[in-house]
């Protein structure tokens, strides 16, 4: 994956748009820091479904998901009630 200064970025950005479309993801730098990924919408769009399912895939499962969603119970700590 090539590195891209954003200034280089902004200024060439038909040929970085090439490069993703040609060479696959491209990495953005700001200050020499990583800050971003640029990749071809199919590869997002591949990236997104991968990432979660679908609410239909859930309702569909054959396994329960409902002890993900509750947290579990008494674990709370409560602040002491100050007087008024």
């Amino acid at each position: 994956m090539d590195a891209w200064p954003v200034q280089d970025a902004k200024a060439r950005f038909s040929e970085f748009l090439e490069a993703c479309l040609t060479e696959g993801p491209q990495l953005v730098t700001k200050r020499g820091a990583e800050a971003a990924v640029m990749v071809p919408v199919q590869e997002w769009r591949r990236l997104q479904a991968a990432a979660q399912p679908s609410l239909k895939a859930l309702l569909l499962a054959d396994t329960a998901r409902s002890e993900a969603l509750v947290p579990p119970r008494g674990r709370a700590k409560r602040r002491p009630v100050q007087p008024l």
